[in-house]
């Protein structure tokens, strides 16, 4: 009796795991050296499936439910052990229960800038985090690639190895999506379900997880493109350059007075400018009293650089040359320079 007691004691009968951690991704079911007892009782719960390994290799595979282990219900590994007179004795396996839910409010980012190709501003250095939501959809290939022999791989231990390869598949589903930098820093949201086609295919390929949710919380770029992004949604929201640079002109005088917003009072040309714009109907001329007028000329040179007539109307000299290139402001090219006079600032400002 107590021989039969040993034997019993020796056999596994019934085969489960319950898991309260909340942070388990795969857990070895302890045997002890125990063997599994011919017909015992696998029990496999909602959000769970149990792998079989004999051997280092890969047996079968058991969803939710209570499975009664013989022959006809463990075939693969019935033909990997090899028994010669049927599943009569008992046998050991290892056994994976392996956690298939959904894995919430994952934190990912890059640690060093992402070299992107961009079509607006060339090569662009990117940084980014924000978080993702994943399961485990091919239990095999993540035992095998992932979590390995351990018997109880947790979140934590998987955290940083998961953040380095989200990052590194995220830098190449972003080369492959080609999309605009300008776009990438205002369509979060948008971009992060356009990059899960891109993304899902290589993760369960190399590593048998799926991403349910990515989000993008930030984006940044380096200082000089966040310039470029500033400057042109800017100039788009003033329309066009002529009426940038009066819009400019008349906040220079309504804050600080004549002469103030980048033409000096002295010259004749910035008077003209000032005067007409004070005198416009619903302008500042109730607001402001004009100057007596300078002496034509004074202090002005005939001929002037782009960056003299920048300097004169409170902008950039990019903004002049390229309203040079696009007509609204008349000069001369001569070679690879510009050359304009103060007849042609004069017509400028003067231009509906």
């Amino acid at each position: 009796m107590a021989l039969m007691d040993f034997i019993r004691g020796q056999l596994i009968e019934i085969i489960e795991w319950t898991d309260d951690s909340r942070d388990t991704l795969s857990y070895r079911f302890p045997d002890e050296d125990k063997e599994i007892k011919r017909g015992a009782q696998l029990i496999v719960r909602e959000s769970q499936m149990a792998q079989f390994v004999y051997l280092g290799r890969y047996g079968d595979l058991f969803g939710p439910g209570k499975h009664r282990l013989t022959t006809d219900n463990i075939p693969l590994l019935t033909k990997l052990r090899g028994w010669k007179y049927g599943f009569d004795t008992p046998f050991k396996a290892d056994i994976y229960y392996v956690t298939t839910r959904l894995f919430t409010g994952n934190n990912w980012g890059t640690a060093n800038p992402v070299m992107v190709r961009d079509q607006d501003f060339g090569i662009v250095r990117l940084r980014a985090f924000g978080t993702y939501d994943f399961q485990i959809v091919d239990v095999p290939r993540f035992l095998k690639e992932v979590a390995g022999t351990d018997d109880h791989f947790r979140l934590e231990e998987f955290t940083d190895t998961m953040r380095s390869r989200i990052v590194s598949v995220f830098s190449e589903a972003l080369a492959t999506s080609k999309v605009p930098a300008l776009d990438i820093a205002t369509r979060y949201s948008e971009l992060g379900e356009a990059l899960l086609p891109l993304i899902n295919p290589a993760l369960q390929e190399k590593y048998g997880l799926e991403i349910g949710t990515f989000v993008i919380e930030n984006v940044s770029v380096p200082a000089e493109v966040e310039q470029a992004i500033d400057r042109r949604s800017g100039m788009a929201a003033v329309g066009n350059l002529n009426d940038f640079v009066k819009y400019q002109m008349a906040q220079g005088f309504e804050k600080q007075g004549p002469g103030a917003a980048g033409i000096g009072a002295e010259l004749a040309v910035g008077l003209a400018a000032a005067r007409q714009m004070l005198n416009e109907p619903g302008g500042l001329g109730g607001q402001v009293t004009p100057p007596a007028a300078a002496p034509a000329g004074q202090g002005l040179p005939e001929s002037l650089s782009p960056a003299d007539a920048a300097r004169m109307l409170g902008v950039t000299e990019a903004d002049v040359i390229a309203s040079l290139e696009a007509g609204d402001l008349k000069g001369k090219r001569m070679g690879s320079q510009w050359r304009l006079t103060r007849a042609h600032l004069a017509q400028f400002l003067q231009a509906p």
